[in-house]
């Protein structure tokens, strides 16, 4: 869960990416990385496996100046291959948000469905009950299911975002979208806005710049 520290007015989320192998979770984060200036992210750090391997990284401490807030983000990514089930559940653990990266090729539509109950095997069995946000990614194939019959993994009305992780096209939108369910989910438990004095369109605004996005981005998320 998020660690909140009232008095210091400090909060660390974690968020993960998750998804069947070659999905482009790893892509993913490396573009989010390279978009964030050195100053405000920490090293991009790999746990390399025999065939796979966990990406994350830090956006160091963002910093609101109108009350004292610091804030900071986890970023991880688990590794797709089934065999690695174990590493995934120790990832998984303490996170605050999900992004769950699915393939756009037809032929990846079954492993979608495998990692998705995966995914969801997990968190029961950690106890877990965070946001998802689906992002379909490598829209950029020529052959590529369309979105509108797009496997919504349950939810018919559940919002998909799209993303070109290559070439960044949606990586900052769907993180942006990722951390407002996060923040959404976290406020009723935490009273975030009330007790840190930030409302959430202003925690959106202060994350976006932090990220080199600009202002349409935290309205297109």
């Amino acid at each position: 869960m998020a660690q909140v520290d009232f008095n210091e007015r400090q909060l660390t989320l974690k968020l993960v990416y998750f998804g069947p192998p070659l999905s482009g979770k790893t892509t993913n984060l490396r573009a989010l990385h390279g978009r964030v200036d050195e100053l405000n992210r920490g090293r991009l750090m790999t746990l390399e496996t025999r065939d796979d391997r966990t990406l994350f990284f830090d956006l160091l401490p963002i910093f609101f100046r109108s009350n004292g807030l610091s804030f900071r983000i986890k970023v991880y990514t688990v590794p797709g291959q089934p065999m690695h089930e174990a590493t995934r559940r120790v990832v998984l653990q303490g996170a605050d948000g999900i992004v769950f990266v699915a393939h756009s090729s037809p032929e990846h539509q079954e492993a979608n469905r495998e990692s998705f109950v995966g995914l969801g095997r997990n968190l029961a069995e950690l106890g877990l009950r965070v946001p998802v946000v689906v992002q379909y990614n490598k829209r950029d194939l020529p052959e590529r299911i369309a979105l509108e019959t797009a496997d919504r993994f349950g939810e018919p009305e559940r919002k998909l975002y799209e993303a070109s992780a290559v070439s960044g096209e949606g990586v900052l939108t769907t993180f942006l979208a990722a951390l407002r369910a996060t923040w959404d989910s976290l406020d009723p438990m935490f009273g975030l806005s009330q007790r840190f004095g930030v409302a959430r369109d202003e925690f959106m605004r202060t994350l976006c710049a932090h990220v080199g996005g600009t202002e349409r981005d935290t309205l297109v998320a």
